[in-house]
């Protein structure tokens, strides 16, 4: 049996304070002495690379460059696009003064009121506006478009309520800003991206999603179409988990950018922007891991497996070192991250529970007895099975268990969210639903009104109107006008 963490906090007792619990006692990260931020330690920041290291490939198989962009926005620029400023001025912190001073009572540190800015800068919330008013000087001809521009940068929203991973006043994330001739390429690119995005949640993170498309309610600011994907935690709460905007040509004309097309007319270039962040990490812990700790998809666990030693004595450790190096060496050229602790300062019952909290996907124990039986003894952390396997060939039944276990917690999670999805036709089935958790597919008529309402009623909001919806004749649950396909409502984090 597995060792419980013992205040581990159970999820059936409370979700979202074993959340917390593991995202702490995982060494993922803890709270840092700025109110709202975090401080991401390196076996949670180990996660994030191999996540950023996989999309930043499959953005570059697309086409798309990389580059940087400054953390300071002039406030002016965030006056261009209304619709913009509108969306993100609540949340925006802003730098007024550029140096301090002694204080005169010998007390500190103090802000130099000679020191005042000519203009306010903002840090960043988002780099619409900056790079947008950089892109003037790079656009003038269809010749430079398409341009394809990511950037890997940090954030600032300044959040009250925060939670480590999911809401943080300041996260890491990446943001794609493209730039196009026509409004078809740049709607092409938009979907692309969505579809990137999807392929990476359900292929690396192993975490289902619906791609669909958001509400005008719910729509990024200056967008005028946003897509989502949309991830069911275990608790039934939806998790937004990445966003491409079609941004049409506000952004152009706001900063204005301008290209000759091929026809030799002036127009306004066709926008997109695309971005996840480091919330993809709530999304991989709040959808796969369990009461004793962290599972991980194995594409994406820092250490894939460990090898634990059983040893009385040194000249039992000298032949388990002998075998076990080979096989780390074979694990290795094989692309599998391996770690043996072979360390004496901790006792191996401590190293089972430690690497079962931090989700290694394949543990293997070896001793003098399985070295003269020549087996091993083979644990997988998603469902906590032991068996033993011969050590001929262990490389090649580690290699295929950890695409089975890959597999097996995206079928899990893919057969929880099916689970957990009801259709409903009236709105007192909706309510009860609603308190239940999970998705649930009703008609909508279309209007905003109406999805104020329902959201000011149940806390519930329309997650996505999903791409592969069919059409369906209906009404509205609560408004009794027609509607022609369901959308998705859930609570959501």
């Amino acid at each position: 049996m597995a060792i419980e963490i013992k205040d581990l906090t159970k999820r059936s007792v409370n979700y979202s304070q074993w959340y917390n619990d593991l995202v702490i006692k995982a060494d993922l990260a803890e709270q840092s002495a700025v109110r709202g931020c975090m401080v991401i330690k390196p076996y949670g920041y180990a996660i994030w690379e191999k996540m950023q290291r996989q999309l930043d490939d499959m953005f570059k198989e697309t086409g798309v460059q990389n580059a940087y962009f400054p953390l300071l926005i002039p406030k002016s620029f965030l006056s261009r696009e209304a619709e913009h400023v509108e969306g993100f001025a609540k949340e925006c912190a802003v730098v007024t003064h550029h140096r301090l001073m002694n204080a005169p009572d010998g007390s500190g540190v103090v802000v130099d009121p000679e020191a005042r800015l000519e203009e306010e800068l903002i840090i960043r919330p988002t780099s619409e506006t900056i790079i947008w008013n950089t892109y003037r000087n790079w656009i003038s001809s269809y010749r430079d478009l398409p341009l394809l521009i990511n950037q890997w940068a940090n954030v600032m929203r300044w959040e009250m309520r925060t939670r480590m991973f999911l809401r943080t006043a300041e996260f890491l994330w990446q943001e794609g800003h493209t730039a196009h001739a026509t409004k078809e390429e740049a709607q092409a690119e938009a979907i692309q991206m969505l579809n990137v995005y999807a392929d990476f949640a359900e292929k690396y993170m192993a975490v289902p999603v619906v791609k669909g498309v958001k509400t005008a309610n719910e729509r990024f600011a200056g967008a005028l179409e946003t897509y989502t994907i949309e991830a069911m935690m275990q608790d039934g709460k939806a998790l937004q988990s990445g966003t491409s905007h079609f941004l049409g040509q506000n952004f152009a004309k706001a900063f204005d950018v301008k290209f000759v097309n091929n026809e030799n007319k002036l127009d306004y270039v066709w926008a997109t922007s695309w971005g996840v962040s480091t919330r993809l990490m709530g999304a991989l812990i709040m959808t796969h891991s369990d009461d004793n700790g962290l599972v991980l998809p194995p594409k994406l666990a820092p250490i894939q497996v460990v090898i634990v030693p059983i040893y009385k004595n040194q000249e039992q450790l000298d032949e388990i070192n002998a075998k076990v190096n080979p096989i780390v060496e074979n694990l290795r050229a094989m692309g599998i991250s391996v770690k043996y602790d072979n360390a004496d300062n901790k006792r191996p019952g401590f190293k089972f529970a430690d690497y079962e909290l931090k989700g290694v996907p394949v543990r293997l124990v070896l001793g003098a007895r399985d070295i003269a039986n020549g087996t091993i003894e083979v644990m997988r952390r998603d469902t906590l099975e032991k068996s033993s396997a011969s050590l001929d060939g262990i490389e090649d039944t580690v290699k295929g268990l950890l695409d089975e276990i890959q597999d097996n917690i995206f079928k899990k999670a893919l057969d929880l969210r099916n689970e957990m999805t009801y259709k409903v036709d009236n709105y007192e089935d909706f309510k009860q639903q609603i308190e239940k958790g999970g998705f649930v597919l009703a008609h909508w008529d279309g209007t905003p009104e109406t999805e104020d309402r329902i959201k000011e009623e149940t806390k519930a909001t329309i997650r996505c109107i999903p791409l592969d919806a069919e059409e369906e004749d209906g009404v509205d649950m609560l408004t009794g006008k027609p509607s022609k396909r369901r959308v998705i409502f859930a609570r959501n984090y």
